[in-house]
């Protein structure tokens, strides 16, 4: 289940814009969800893998280039259909816990 939600986070952040792997793993940290890049790197691969995300290298004056990683079409489709699991199981949840 956590894979799940981690996969969500990971495409609701690209989703708002282009997104470094660096700037990702400090909005999860920023959010209290403790993600590492041994465990984003392999995630945006396999996400990339599927055509759900693409990416373009940027130089970069300070080292080597960047890759920023965007939703692709069928990432912004894949994205509401997580979205919509999501509401369902939350609503599902407070369903269950307030009874």
């Amino acid at each position: 289940m956590k894979k799940g939600v981690l996969e969500f986070c990971i495409l609701s952040i690209i989703k708002q814009g282009e997104a470094y792997p660096s700037d990702i793993i400090e909005k999860m940290k920023a959010a209290n969800f403790q993600l590492f890049e041994g465990t984003l790197y392999p995630l945006l691969t396999r996400l990339k893998n599927a055509e759900l995300l693409s990416y373009r290298w940027v130089e970069s004056s300070s080292g080597p280039p960047r890759k920023y990683f965007t939703l692709t079409e069928k990432g912004h489709t894949f994205y509401k259909e997580l979205e919509n699991t999501w509401t369902e199981l939350t609503n599902a949840v407070h369903a269950v816990i307030q009874h």
